[in-house]
């Protein structure tokens, strides 16, 4: 997209692009705002299993005198919550730009992200807690019971996880989602082999080691989400594009000669924004070649929405922040 005139009076072609959506390519190109996709089948069956499955391990927990039970119970409630949070953002995305939210209300995905993988840290904390105590103060487990509810949990976070597990590959909401489903099922393999070994040696004190260990491979699978959804909020540029080789990209455009006030940042979990000012001293070069320039940055480098202000370079226009990015 090409910019306007600015306070500086230079030129800033390209003004009838404002319309459509705010931000459109001009001459009938207009900025359409890809729907995301629609996992809610995904999240109601996940929900609906996960909250079922939370009273039947908790109640069974509590007559196994597991806390290792309990303690995945409470991170099955978490789960629940996690995954309303993560529908209501996908929901959410679908809504469409308006006067006050005019790029709608994508940026919730990156939230939902966030607390997400927040919720899972937290549920962490509580399942290590009770474990230490049990640790510090050993009961007899019932295995067998511990193992059969293990067991389904296996299958309910499984299946779960295998709904997410195709979006989570571009969507960082889905991918907290899923990873919050693989964890769990992981947990819920960890129990059922210590209620196996707790059966036939009365071994009580694995119950809680076990899921003492688990946390701790869970810790460390996550944190790299945790980073990932920290640099989205802070307007980061996404790890999957490079700006140097963006803005190389524009410099090698034809007509431009120099390219300052560039910016990259995610919109949402799925999509990415991108601002620059082309200084092209032979003036705006017309529609097609901007509308191609923006092609290209959507094909090359996943960015989704550009919005290119054209100068003369007759000015200084230095960058209020005093570098791009």
């Amino acid at each position: 997209m090409s910019g306007h005139h600015d306070d500086h009076g230079q030129i800033h072609a390209h003004e009838h692009e404002q319309h459509a959506h705010g931000h459109g390519h001009g001459h009938g190109h207009h900025h359409h705002h890809a729907a995301p996709s629609n996992h809610s089948r995904a999240f109601a069956i996940a929900i609906a299993l996960n909250s079922i499955f939370v009273v039947v391990e908790f109640a069974y927990g509590f007559i196994a005198n597991s806390t290792a039970l309990m303690a995945d119970a409470g991170h099955n409630l978490s789960d629940v919550l996690g995954l309303t949070l993560a529908w209501g953002a996908a929901i959410l995305t679908r809504r469409l730009p308006d006067g006050r939210y005019t790029y709608g209300l994508r940026s919730t995905t990156m939230l939902a992200a966030l607390f997400n993988v927040m919720l899972l840290m937290l549920a962490c904390g509580a399942i290590a807690w009770e474990a230490v105590q049990q640790l510090l103060h050993p009961s007899p487990v019932a295995g067998m019971t511990v193992a059969v509810v293990a067991g389904v949990g296996i299958i309910v976070n499984g299946i779960s996880a295998c709904l997410f597990m195709a979006g989570s590959k571009d969507d960082i909401n889905i991918r907290a989602a899923y990873q919050h489903m693989a964890a769990d099922a992981a947990i819920s393999f960890g129990v059922l082999v210590a209620g196996l070994v707790v059966m036939y040696t009365a071994w009580n004190w694995l119950d809680p080691a076990v899921s003492i260990g688990i946390v701790l491979l869970i810790l460390l699978g996550t944190w790299s989400l945790l980073g990932e959804s920290l640099r989205m909020m802070l307007a980061a540029v996404p790890g999957n594009v490079d700006a140097p080789t963006v803005e190389q990209f524009l410099r090698s455009s034809a007509g431009v000669s120099d390219v300052h006030d560039m910016h990259i940042w995610s919109m949402s979990t799925t999509e990415t924004a991108l601002t620059a000012h082309l200084v092209m001293p032979a003036g705006y070069p017309g529609d097609s070649v901007m509308d191609g320039i923006n092609a290209q940055l959507k094909e090359q480098f996943k960015i989704h929405h550009s919005t290119l202000q054209v100068e003369l370079g007759t000015t200084m226009h230095a960058c209020c922040l005093h570098q791009n990015g």
